[in-house]
C-alpha cells in the first residue's frame, strides 16, 4: 500500500490527495464520517499550505505521508515554503463575531483542530512540517 505522495502546490492536485488518503484509509473499514472528517482536514491543511505558504507556485512540492500505528493515524506533510504563514499561532476566532460580520473565510483551521485529535506545525533544517493525527477505530 502507497504510503507517500509528493504533488506541486497547484489547487488541482487537492483531487490527488483526498483519493490518497480515502485509498490508504479503505484497508481499515473506518465509518463513513470518520473517514470524510479525516480527509476534510487533510484536504484543508493541503489547501492553506498550497495557497497561503506556497502562492500556488507549482514549481514548490509539498510531500505527505501516511502511517497508522496501533489506533492512531497519522499524516506528515512537508514543504519548504518561505513564505510567512505561521498557522501555529493560530488563534481560533470568535465565532459570534464571524456570523456577526458575515465572514465568509478564516474557518478551515478551528475546523481541522476539532475533527483531529493533535496538530502540530514546526520546522526542521528547510522543512516545514505539519503533523496530523487523529485515534481511529479499527
Amino acid at each position: 500500500m502507497k504510503n507517500a505522495l509528493r504533488i506541486s502546490c497547484s489547487r488541482n492536485n487537492l483531487k490527488v490527495v483526498r483519493d490518497f488518503v480515502t485509498d490508504y484509509l479503505a484497508a481499515y473499514h473506518l465509518a463513513d464520517l470518520q473517514l470524510n472528517q479525516i480527509v476534510l482536514a487533510v484536504d484543508e491543511v493541503v489547501a492553506n499550505l498550497i495557497i497561503h505558504a506556497n502562492a500556488e507556485d507549482e514549481s514548490q512540492h509539498l510531500d505527505l505521508a501516511l502511517r497508522v500505528e496501533g489506533e492512531m493515524f497519522g499524516i506528515e506533510i512537508l514543504d519548504q515554503a518561505t513564505r510567512s504563514y505561521r498557522p501555529s499561532s493560530y488563534q481560533e476566532p470568535d465565532l459570534q463575531e464571524f456570523i456577526r460580520q458575515g465572514k465568509k473565510g478564516g474557518m478551515g483551521m478551528t475546523l481541522v483542530n476539532r475533527i483531529m485529535d493533535r496538530v502540530e506545525f514546526t520546522t526542521s533544517g528547510n522543512y516545514n512540517v505539519c503533523r496530523l493525527f487523529k485515534r481511529i477505530a479499527i
